[in-house]
């Protein structure tokens, strides 16, 4: 079955995106029963102070258009990052963190509707044998959004920067002083 043309040219404009050149991207196989048609990839970057940021965008289609979607595009992004013990500790963390997505795509320019997700922060303590850090915090991001038409260049832009920004990777342009 042959892709639709939108959805063609919605990948496209996807793969077109120029991201920063310490994201490392990977087209990966998308979840098949979500949509008609669907494109993901993976994303990973690491921050000045060595925190990894990995992420997941999915983009979903159906033709005929999903009323919870308001639209016939949906995309679906996943960001995880590793956080230092003092920023965890910050109670307003999961708001930061939300911001960092509204504010990706509002400075984007991404035209979106429907916008929706969790922001859950999780702290690990390792003990006895197992191999690692004593103690891990990390912030998980999980949010999708309809995007008004097949121009996506602007949300792939807004989520190159939430991963950018998770790991406080500075904006393109910006030089940080050490």
């Amino acid at each position: 079955m042959t892709e639709p043309e939108l959805f063609q040219r919605a990948v496209a404009t996807l793969r077109s995106v120029r991201t920063r050149p310490e994201l490392e991207l990977t087209e990966v196989r998308p979840p098949q029963r979500l949509a008609p048609w669907a494109f993901a990839l993976t994303a990973e970057v690491t921050g000045p102070a060595d925190e990894l940021s990995t992420g997941r965008l999915v983009l979903l289609h159906d033709p005929d258009g999903v009323d919870a979607w308001s639209g016939v595009f949906r995309l679906v992004a996943y960001v995880r990052v590793e956080l230092d013990a003092e920023l965890a500790a910050d109670p307003l963390l999961p708001e930061v963190g939300w911001s960092w997505l509204v504010e990706a795509l509002d400075v984007a320019g991404a035209p979106y509707v429907a916008l929706g997700g969790t922001v859950t922060q999780t702290s690990s303590a390792r003990f006895g044998d197992i191999a690692g850090p004593a103690r891990t915090d990390d912030l998980e991001l999980r949010a999708s959004w309809t995007a008004r038409d097949a121009d996506l260049s602007a949300h792939g832009t807004a989520f190159y920067d939430l991963m950018a920004t998770a790991v406080g990777l500075p904006p393109v342009g910006v030089t940080t002083l050490r």
